[in-house]
């Protein structure tokens, strides 16, 4: 699936599906919510940098006092935590399964941790281990968005699309009866919409337009398929029909995404934006009461691990 692509089909999908879309996040700006360090500093070209001779020292020599708190106390998710972000510092990808294994063990109700495993695992080509680890969530919580973003998009990067198309129709099935046990615990219009950018990437059209057909008479309020079928329609050159649909959801779209629906519509290149928060997403557990405050994200050099008891 190519980038151009992408970029075309996050409009539809950024107010409502994802935190982690097909188009992917880096690992370590995704570890980074795991601290209390702002995403502008996350994001930074410097908090990806490769640490200096320097800073590998004192950032072993914090790993270490992180080790030495979990063999006394191996559920100690304060030096969990900070373990991981020593070793995302480090690019030491590897170094950090471990200790995010423990953090979805012991947090099996907050599945950020486990959706943080799985994107290690693909980072390190462990695609297996990460579908697994994506799946897990979803046994647990169907529907779950970042997990079923997650999954699709390692399966289509697997060259799998029949498998992803598998998945979303099997999310759909159950979601009556999830809704039933847990309301609102599945987002059936963000999972058809997801069923439909999988078609429209894969070229099949009468499906992908039959899916967003669906979610529009499921909300007729909602701009999102309606931009769907419209980017499907000009895909196959049929600009009279889309361009009223690309009117229609402009109307709908709340403000922040007017003028680019209008590009969609022209057929130019989306401009770039301001990061959309995704309103699924929710933050990194905060620790109890009783724990001590997650590390920052850049260790104060000098500083102790031992202060994680």
């Amino acid at each position: 699936m190519s980038e151009k692509r992408n970029n075309r089909w996050f409009i539809i999908i950024v107010s409502g599906i994802a935190a982690i879309a097909l188009i992917g996040v880096p690992l370590a700006a995704s570890l980074s919510g795991l601290s209390q360090s702002s995403p502008q500093a996350a994001s930074s070209p410097s908090a990806l940098a490769s640490p200096s001779a320097e800073s590998q020292k004192q950032l072993e020599e914090t790993a270490r006092g992180y080790q030495a708190v979990l063999q006394r106390e191996p559920n100690n998710q304060t030096a969990l935590r900070g373990l991981v972000d020593v070793r995302i510092q480090q690019r030491d990808v590897t170094g950090a399964i471990a200790p995010l294994e423990k953090l979805a063990e012991l947090n099996p109700t907050e599945a950020d941790y486990g959706i943080l495993l799985a994107q290690a695992k693909q980072q390190l080509q462990d695609r297996e281990g990460a579908a697994e680890a994506y799946r897990k969530i979803l046994a647990a919580q169907p529907g779950n968005p970042k997990a079923l973003n997650g999954l699709v998009a390692l399966l289509l990067e697997q060259q799998r699309p029949e498998a992803a198309v598998g998945v979303l129709q099997d999310a759909l099935k159950t979601a009556e009866e999830a809704n039933k046990i847990k309301p609102d615990s599945v987002d059936v219009t963000a999972v058809q919409m997801l069923l439909g950018q999988v078609y429209a990437t894969e070229s099949r059209f009468e499906e992908a337009i039959a899916i967003f057909d669906k979610a529009i008479e499921r909300d007729r309020q909602d701009y999102r398929p309606i931009v769907g079928k419209a980017l499907v329609l000009q895909d196959q050159g049929k600009d009279a029909e889309a361009k009223p649909l690309f009117a229609s959801a402009e109307a709908l779209a709340p403000a922040q995404f007017k003028d680019r629906i209008k590009q969609l519509a022209a057929g130019k290149p989306l401009t770039p934006a301001a990061p959309i928060a995704s309103p699924g997403a929710s933050p990194a557990p905060a620790p109890s009461p009783e724990a001590s405050p997650a590390p920052a994200l850049s260790p104060t050099p000098g500083s102790s691990p031992d202060s994680t008891e």
